[in-house]
């Protein structure tokens, strides 16, 4: 069974979430499960453990609210199937207790978008999501609930953990795709070195994945003064430019993510774009 997880808090950018998930299950045919988590319960849910009985207002009227919008979305998404949980606790270790007990496609968040984008970054429960999950997570901009991937983005720097992360994203969203392998070269390389280097990934990737319809694209670093930190800027460029629909970001140690991570860029990578972001880790052989 293929499922999308999606946390709910009813807000306009988690219904952005679902909106993008839903047209995704549309085509390839996922399940999909909201689940809503009570971080700040109220005395009196606390003091349950005293009288059972007592129940907070507070859940209540969250499944309301989950039945109005399960209604909405079902009258909209006929074919696709929903469930509906309920958790107390940590956004990010409730999230984590569901995707080790079943191994969904994807978790998909709304964001706030370009107005507001580093609130997912910022609020930490949220940001360990993104950066520690086993499982990827696409985050989805409040203005870009419209499922659409004619281009996708692969932040490429020629390492066996892109061609996973690649493969992660055809397992939620299929294949029929131009992929676009985008490139800063960082460290000023010979553009000739680069080139050979892309023939043979292309080559690679299209007998692993079986995607044929691939371009790249190189944004020499010296244009942007050799900050590290405008490595986001070469980034939001390419986007730009290539028009570019979702961009897949593959987080291992010796990505471009850890290096965004370490020099602390991630949340101007986020806020600076407005389209979404699948964010996916490879996971050790056992």
């Amino acid at each position: 069974m293929k499922k999308i997880l999606i946390p709910v808090d009813f807000s306009d950018y988690s219904q952005s979430a679902i909106a993008y998930a839903a047209q995704i299950s549309n085509q390839q045919g996922q399940e999909i499960d909201l689940v809503h988590i009570f971080t700040n319960h109220t005395n009196i849910y606390a003091n349950r453990v005293v009288n059972p009985d007592l129940v907070d207002p507070e859940v209540e009227v969250a499944k309301k609210n989950m039945a109005r919008l399960l209604e909405s979305e079902q009258a909209k998404y006929p074919e696709v199937t929903f469930h509906t949980f309920y958790k107390d606790g940590n956004l990010y270790e409730e999230v984590s207790k569901m995707t080790a007990a079943f191994q969904y496609d994807a978790v998909i968040m709304g964001t706030k978008g370009s107005a507001g984008l580093e609130a997912v970054f910022l609020g930490s429960n949220t940001y360990d999501v993104i950066l520690n999950s086993k499982t990827p997570v696409l985050a989805v901009p409040k203005e870009s609930p419209r499922f659409k991937v004619n281009r996708v983005g692969l932040l490429c720097n020629f390492k066996e953990a892109e061609l996973h992360v690649l493969n992660q994203a055809i397992n939620l969203i299929g294949k029929d795709f131009e992929l676009i392998l985008v490139h800063v070269n960082k460290d000023d390389k010979d553009i000739r070195i680069i080139h050979n280097q892309f023939k043979e990934w292309i080559d690679k990737i299209i007998e692993q994945t079986g995607i044929e319809n691939i371009s790249y694209t190189v944004k020499p670093q010296v244009l942007y003064n050799r900050a590290a930190e405008n490595i986001s800027h070469a980034i939001d460029a390419v986007i730009a430019d290539e028009q570019i629909d979702l961009l897949l970001v593959t987080k291992s140690r010796k990505s471009i993510f850890r290096k965004l991570v370490d020099e602390n860029i991630v949340r101007k990578l986020a806020y600076a774009t407005s389209i979404p972001k699948f964010f996916a880790r490879v996971l050790p052989v056992k």
